[in-house]
């Protein structure tokens, strides 16, 4: 059978007059957006205009959420009471669910973003607050995360469906994990690297870690940062690489 993978990107990363992310162009490419809710990055007016667009080209909207830390986009460490933060991501779903809703259609999944991320890749607390949160904003939505997570642990116990993640222009360590952006390596620059990397992920199932060693990948949606210099035409390009290798795209079930 053909291979079948999801293609996400995180969008809406702007606020106010400042924007970062080309939410028109990568719209027509993924096939699901990590739609920013106000914490990292992302208003109203984003947030509004991006669930119109993504409705009106069929894709699946998710709630990209975030620690509180517009100045820090998401990505500083913080240690945040795990009653509060499933607050604050249940705050996050709500208000992208007003927006989805109004656009005709509905918010299909949570990824969290950054620093809380990669906090729940191995923090059980955090982790479990970000499902309560999920819980709490009365929907039984799927949960995007690192393969082998607390995270996806977590949803998979609160009865959630965990799915999956790998990233097209990301390292990866040799335990799986993503190499820590402050290292060297860290985001793959090279458009080659990057197109490679999502064939081989979503054809072979596999990647090669940063030092080398062979990893099995199993994961059913691939993500592509929006905030890359040149994300949209890097991300029309894997889109084409991966259909030319009968690679079928598709939002996960």
């Amino acid at each position: 059978m053909a291979p079948t993978i999801d293609l996400n990107a995180d969008l809406g990363e702007g606020f106010g007059r400042w924007t970062l992310t080309d939410d028109e162009a990568l719209l027509s490419v993924v096939t699901s957006a990590n739609v920013a809710c106000g914490f990292h990055a992302g208003d109203p007016s984003t947030m509004r205009r991006v669930c119109e667009t993504a409705a009106r080209n069929g894709v699946r909207i998710g709630a990209q959420v975030s620690y509180r830390d517009l100045a820090g986009f998401g990505r500083r460490a913080m240690d945040v009471p795990p009653d509060e933060l499933a607050a604050e991501v249940a705050y996050q779903i709500g208000a992208l669910e007003v927006f989805a809703r109004a656009a005709g259609s509905r918010v299909g999944y949570v990824k969290p973003h950054g620093a809380l991320y990669n906090r729940t890749v191995h923090d059980e607390g955090q982790a479990h607050a970000v499902v309560e949160g999920v819980r709490l904003a009365g929907a039984d939505l799927p949960v995007l995360g690192l393969p082998g997570s607390q995270l996806l642990t977590a949803a998979e116990k609160a009865g959630l469906t965990p799915v999956a993640e790998a990233f097209a222009d990301r390292a990866y360590t040799a335990r799986g994990t993503l190499v820590p952006r402050g290292e060297p390596g860290a985001v793959l620059r090279d458009p080659e690297a990057v197109v490679a990397q999502a064939l081989s992920m979503a054809r072979d199932r596999a990647v090669t870690a940063i030092t080398g060693e062979p990893l099995a990948v199993r994961a059913r949606s691939l993500c592509l940062h929006g905030d890359t210099p040149g994300a949209a035409e890097l991300a029309l390009r894997v889109r084409r690489e991966l259909l030319g290798a009968g690679v079928t795209l598709a939002p996960f079930a």
